[in-house]
């Protein structure tokens, strides 16, 4: 065959543009982009979207959450997602460092260092070192390791509670009964309005510059105390009385918060980054048992959970989370259990990180949820085959394996005391359906795990309790 110069000149072109084409498209970054957000007391039932399709009563009838709601049915919810503690600080220890309570210290106060460990700010750019990274809102109370030092290129500080609004913080000398059940603010309630401001702020800069991003917005709310707007306080005032024991302030603070999510996802969309973006949504523990002002006398705030903050029962650490982004599909759920410390794991997987975990280090127990995205009900590959809780201090840990959760109480000196044996897959009430006597052999395996794995972990026993080390030395 014989060409012309012409055609040679044309094909010669044509590979240029391609070679430029291909390498313009290396330039660009590939790796997503992964937005966190994160509430603090929230309830598993707490939005006005059912958490699980096959529990009519795991939604409230009278809070408005229309931009969860959105965040749900765009994606995927997982019906049994739990915070790792029933606590704020160690669940965001835990989260941070994808380490589970038993490894990283089950209260507020612990001899780990965050930035000495594996962080998901790390994680993200051993995967890709083109992210940015940054946390907007609370960090949490008795960290040690500051975000920077943890990874992140922006955050707000050493923030906490009182940074979003604590009695002190709001002119009240005590404790949250001591002052009004709420307070009114038109313009940042909760701080919800100015760390929205700065993420969203955050993600344009990145997307512009080019960089894939990971947002951590961690909002006060639903965290008292209770602060709202006047107008939003107004609605829920003339919507009548609350279906649970809250009032209609804390309403109020929900829905202003959840005007602050639906900022963050219309900004994604503004940016043309949605089929990029993977959003997450979830709490740092379950709902509170009891709000200022509230009415106990009604449903309770978790029903149908037993239990709530502070309690490993479900009402404590069963929360709402949610899941959005490319290759999940709109409206679907998830059975599978799921936790806080997977978050690390998953999002090094979705940002190109290797699949080994030798890649990471020993002190991560989660394990990436990401294949659950495409395949539902498949069960994780996880090394211990579980997800643990402990909380020693308060004299119980916990296990769920499959549909079955183990509560393990503990005496004072350490030894178990008894256990507890639950089938939540389907119906997730504790109370009234222990089955311990009626499968001891599931009961004594399952305890067995859990033991075996903070033995593993060296975790924390009720003997090391600073608070009784101090009453002995006292009566001393």
């Amino acid at each position: 065959m014989r060409w012309g110069w012409s055609t040679v000149a044309i094909l010669i072109c044509g590979l240029l543009l391609a070679v430029s084409s291909s390498v313009q498209a290396a330039d660009r970054p590939d790796a997503p982009n992964i937005l966190l957000i994160l509430t603090d007391d929230h309830g598993w039932s707490q939005l006005s979207e059912r958490m699980d399709p096959r529990v009519a009563e795991s939604l409230s009838t009278y809070l408005e959450t229309p931009n969860m709601n959105r965040l749900a049915n765009g994606g995927m919810r997982f019906t049994s997602g739990y915070s790792p503690a029933p606590l704020c600080t160690p669940t965001r220890r835990s989260i941070l460092c994808g380490a589970a309570t038993g490894r990283c210290g089950s209260e507020f106060k612990s001899d780990w260092v965050p930035s000495e460990h594996m962080t998901i700010p790390k994680a993200l750019k051993q995967a890709n070192e083109k992210y940015r990274c940054a946390h907007f809102g609370k960090w949490g109370e008795q960290m040690i390791s500051t975000p920077e030092e943890c990874g992140y290129d922006e955050s707000d500080g050493m923030t906490g509670n009182n940074t979003g609004g604590m009695p002190r913080t709001l002119g009240v000398n005590g404790s949250h009964n001591d002052g009004p059940p709420h307070f009114l603010d038109n313009n940042d309630p909760k701080r919800s309005v100015t760390v929205t401001d700065r993420a969203i702020r955050f993600m344009e800069n990145q997307n512009e510059a080019g960089h894939p991003f990971y947002c951590q917005v961690s909002y006060y709310a639903q965290h008292l105390s209770v602060v709202c707007k006047e107008d939003s306080l107004e609605k829920y005032e003339q919507k009548g009385t609350p279906d649970r024991g809250y009032t209609q302030a804390w309403a109020a603070m929900l829905e202003d918060l959840d005007n602050n999510v639906g900022r963050l996802l219309d900004a994604i969309e503004k940016l043309e980054a949605e089929e990029n973006t993977y959003v997450f949504f979830t709490a740092d523990n379950g709902g509170r048992g009891t709000v200022p002002g509230g009415d106990t006398s009604r449903t309770e705030t978790n029903h149908p959970l037993t239990g709530a903050k502070h309690s490993l029962y479900e009402g404590g650490i069963r929360v709402p989370f949610l899941a959005r982004g490319p290759g999940i599909k709109p409206n679907s759920a998830c059975h599978q259990p799921v936790v806080g410390y997977d978050f690390l794991p998953t999002f090094y997987a979705l940002a190109g990180g290797k699949p080994s975990r030798k890649t990471l280090t020993g002190d991560v127990d989660g394990t990436s949820f990401a294949p659950l995205f495409a395949q539902s009900e498949s069960p994780l590959q996880r090394p211990r085959e579980a997800v643990f809780f402990h909380r020693p201090f308060r004299s119980f840990s916990a296990v769920r394996e499959g549909n079955y959760k183990l509560m393990l109480f503990w005496k004072p000196n350490g030894d178990v005391s008894h256990v507890e044996l639950y089938d939540v897959g389907e119906n997730p009430t504790e109370e009234g359906r222990n089955i311990a006597d009626t499968q001891p052999e599931k009961a004594e395996a399952m305890k067995t795990r859990l033991l075996a794995f903070l033995d593993s972990v060296s975790a924390e026993t009720p003997q090391d309790n600073p608070k009784k080390k101090r009453k002995n030395r006292t009566k001393k």
